[in-house]
């Protein structure tokens, strides 16, 4: 287990919103992923934040009730997102994970762009395969 790295888990092709995206394509974008969060990527796919459904529930609702116009996806991010990188032990990511809230991390290349998602959830069933084998 100790030997196991980021990129031998991660989700591969990871979906991401576009820098500029308006928020009800970012919406419909979540709604069709299985996540409930993806980073947000400019054209050369650096990670440059993450937008949860609660980050887009919150400002729906501040949106209908200011009659706002177009909001776009960098009005609503995190733009500080907390990433991983694929050569990371999986182990050491665990620990991360039980010291920090976000459920789903982006995952870098050595180029700094996005090459992967980890979440909690395929870290966990790693750990516990690890202890029936």
């Amino acid at each position: 287990m100790a030997s196991l790295l980021v990129k031998d888990l991660m989700v591969r092709h990871p979906l991401a919103i576009q820098q500029g995206t308006e928020l009800t394509s970012v919406v419909a974008t979540l709604l069709q992923s299985r996540y409930s969060g993806l980073p947000v990527v400019d054209a050369d796919r650096h990670v440059i934040g993450f937008v949860s459904e609660q980050d887009c529930l919150r400002r729906l609702l501040v949106a209908s009730y200011h009659q706002e116009g177009s909001v776009r996806v960098e009005d609503l991010m995190h733009d500080e997102p907390l990433t991983v990188h694929e050569n990371q032990s999986v182990v050491d990511i665990a620990e991360m994970m039980v010291k920090q809230k976000p459920k789903i991390y982006p995952v870098l290349d050595e180029g700094g762009r996005l090459s992967g998602l980890l979440t909690r959830r395929i870290v966990l069933r790693a750990l516990n395969d690890s202890r029936r084998a």
